[in-house]
């Protein structure tokens, strides 16, 4: 056990005891659904939310994936999201955690979406697999870009709902700026934890599977939502992205959010900019699906 481990450790421990004292991550599924990984002894609990409008056969399915900087425990975080999802749209959604660093770095995470996403594909009779999509926020929404463009052909996603991804770690935090000044930007040395504690020494950051904005264009599905916000500073580079896809023709919607900062809808009041943003979000993303 190294001495970098032991501080990013106690450093993780420390976060994610304050940002659970200023947010309770509380979610109501249908069921607790559990996804066998490729560790024989170790399963995903997922949360799935059964859709309002059953179709006859297979389900359409929606994997998301929550935001966590690849180290806080948050999932349970989109219940608001995947409910919406799921009262308003034919899809049947499961919310998939993952495991975090730094107990668990780069490719623990990422292997855990490839085994939600495989399982899903080993049941043809229950998931509608041409109306197999992916959602994910922040580092969840990183997860979702890097498997659906590094481990899968292009085809095998309907669409892809990315909402602030970081799309590039390679670049330190100090150069990354936000659209518009004054933003709740990530704060650099959060964002040095959370690299670090993610990523092992040695490891290439322009790997398409941590950096997916080094992914060819052609790999990613052909329908893409980018969410951004102007006052967060991972909002540049998730739109380069959004607009080196936009070159293959697909159908990409890039949106930026004005008057919010990451992971703004996660803590919205009712009838503020903020929340319309919110609305209309998550209504583009119903659009996509």
């Amino acid at each position: 056990m190294s001495f970098n481990y032991l501080i990013q450790k106690c450093l993780a421990v420390i976060l994610r005891f304050v940002v659970s004292l200023g947010s309770r991550v509380s979610a109501s599924p249908d069921q607790v659904h559990l996804i066998q990984s490729r560790d024989a002894s170790r399963t995903l609990k997922a949360h799935l939310y059964r859709p309002a409008r059953p179709s006859p056969g297979p389900s359409p399915i929606l994997l998301n994936f929550h935001g966590s900087g690849f180290m806080l425990p948050l999932h349970g975080s989109d219940d608001e999201f995947c409910r919406l999802v799921s009262r308003h749209t034919g899809y049947t959604v499961l919310d998939v955690p993952y495991r975090l660093a730094p107990e668990h770095p780069f490719p623990a995470a990422l292997h855990d979406v490839e085994d939600a996403i495989r399982y899903v594909q080993s049941r043809p009779d229950e998931f509608d697999q041409s109306h197999l999509s992916l959602s994910g926020f922040s580092a969840g929404a990183n997860l979702a870009l890097a498997a659906a463009s590094s481990l899968f052909p292009r085809e095998t996603f309907h669409s892809l709902l990315a909402f602030y991804p970081v799309t590039d770690l390679s670049s330190d935090p100090t150069l990354k700026t936000a659209p518009v000044a004054g933003g709740r930007v990530i704060p650099v040395w959060v964002g040095r934890l959370f690299n670090r504690s993610y990523l092992p020494a040695g490891l290439d950051k322009r790997d398409p599977r941590i950096s997916p904005l080094f992914a060819p264009a052609d790999r990613f599905p052909p329908r893409l939502l980018m969410i951004t916000a102007d006052g967060d500073s991972l909002a540049l580079e998730a739109e380069a992205l959004a607009a080196k896809i936009q070159t293959e023709g697909g159908h990409v919607v890039s949106q930026r959010m004005a008057g919010c900062s990451h992971a703004w809808d996660k803590r919205t009041l009712p009838n503020t900019p903020q929340s319309q943003a919110k609305d209309q979000a998550y209504q583009l993303a119903l659009d996509m699906l």
